[in-house]
């Protein structure tokens, strides 16, 4: 599904385009653009005067992808640190849910760092 918007030109279907172009039931769409949507990379839109939505795409799916996964991840660091306080630091589990908080911790500074980083660049290029 995601092929299919990332290959049209207007970077939107609706709903009747994508179970047509792909042979699929109106449901395996309907669920595809929930778990799409839930990770940031398409979004929904009705144009004034039409009845159907639309599901939409444009350059910017990574980034807000890759926030989506920072957000998700800064809350997860939280009640992982909490679990692992409550399991205390010198057990097992603890050191496992602490370990894993240490490790997102990480990789969602990294991957700021890479929008930011992004951000900066089109920035320069004087893109919008």
């Amino acid at each position: 599904m995601l092929v299919c918007l990332l290959v049209t030109d207007s970077g939107t279907l609706t709903a009747a385009d994508l179970v047509q172009q792909l042979r699929v039931s109106p449901a395996s769409v309907s669920h595809s653009v929930a778990f799409l949507e839930q990770q940031g990379l398409l979004r929904r839109e009705r144009p004034p005067g039409e009845r159907r939505e639309r599901y939409a795409i444009d350059g910017e799916i990574w980034l807000r992808s890759i926030l989506t996964a920072v957000q998700l991840h800064r809350g997860l660091v939280t009640e992982l640190r909490s679990a692992a306080g409550a399991l205390g630091p010198c057990t097992p589990a603890g050191a496992r849910f602490s370990d894993s908080a240490d490790f997102l911790t990480l990789m969602s500074e990294t991957l700021q760092q890479v929008v930011d980083q992004w951000q900066q660049s089109r920035a320069n290029d004087g893109a919008p």
